[in-house]
């Protein structure tokens, strides 16, 4: 049955991908009226989110932002089933990369790369990456298997299909130290900006004006493997393309303090979101574990000793 699931939308998606991305814009500008006014998805949670993350701004100024979000999320959508279809000749013409020589300078050196990324702009495209380095190293990315197993086949595909591997996230810490001790060089990209479990919390960050519980196995996945660490910071200069510039992080955790690498990503990100805002994943019920109730769950020795390492 799941596999007939699979072929019926793969099959639907496929067909709308063939259609030229601007008029996949007509859709998209179509489904945000019932999506924003109609069905309302999740707009009490993005209203929320958006208010607290933006204390200093007018509520005309949220509510701009927010129906700039939903007009992009749209966006994503059929940008992200245009690439069922899209040529690797159109996707280098709007996927851009700046800052390459960052990643190809490590590989040189005989280097693998860690690479911060958030849900922010259009993070699917970013698995192109491989056509833009052109070269044989691998490209992977590190993602939370969908509940649905048919959406979580067809992401798959989306997120291969330009040679980037997937590896899960409970698969991640297994496969990066195999390709060290291998000595398989590789960039893989890790997008941390979700909310862990409270058993994943070993850190909390002053993000977007909140006390923030932030996953941080990136970072010791990054100081294990001795990875050059680099960040993502996108721009999106008009519908439809996009531009990546790689931000060098560190060449190497060993010799700094612990959760160098989370706190430098979050102030990085926050200065990606600031810039342009309606491009953030704000759907996402990012605030909705607080350290009040991690206190409440941890003794207090119990919570230092989680606390003082990543």
């Amino acid at each position: 049955m799941k596999s007939i699931v699979y072929y019926i939308v793969f099959f639907f998606w496929f067909i709308a991908s063939l259609l030229p991305l601007r008029l996949l814009y007509v859709f998209s500008d179509i489904l945000y009226y019932p999506l924003y006014y109609c069905v309302r998805y999740r707009r009490r949670v993005v209203r929320s989110n958006l208010l607290s993350s933006f204390p200093e701004r007018s509520l005309n100024e949220i509510v701009r932002i927010e129906k700039e979000f939903y007009s992009f999320f749209c966006d994503y959508i059929v940008e992200t089933i245009k690439l069922f279809s899209m040529s690797k000749k159109e996707m280098q013409k709007r996927m851009k990369f700046e800052g390459v020589e960052l990643v190809s300078d490590a590989f040189d050196a005989g280097r693998s790369c860690s690479c911060y990324l958030g849900h922010y702009c259009n993070w699917e495209w970013v698995s192109s990456l491989p056509i833009h380095l052109g070269r044989p190293e691998i490209c992977g990315q590190i993602y939370h298997p969908l509940e649905n197993k048919a959406f979580d086949k067809l992401f798959l595909y989306l997120r291969g299909r330009f040679g980037a591997k997937s590896v899960t996230m409970d698969d991640a810490f297994r496969t990066v130290l195999g390709w060290k001790k291998s000595k398989v060089i590789n960039i893989v990209g890790y997008i941390s900006d979700q909310v862990p479990g409270y058993e994943n919390v070993h850190y909390f960050a002053d993000f977007l004006h909140h006390d923030t519980p932030v996953f941080t196995g990136t970072e010791r996945i990054s100081k294990i493997a001795d990875t050059t660490v680099v960040y993502m910071d996108i721009f999106r200069p008009k519908r439809g393309y996009y531009t990546c510039r790689f931000i060098k992080i560190a060449d190497s955790l060993n010799d700094l303090p612990p959760f160098y690498a989370t706190e430098q990503y979050f102030r990085l990100l926050e200065k990606t979101i600031q810039r342009d805002p309606q491009y953030w994943l704000w759907s996402h019920n990012r605030w909705k574990r607080t350290r009040e109730e991690f206190n409440h769950l941890y003794p207090e020795a119990k919570r230092e000793k989680r606390l003082s390492r990543p």
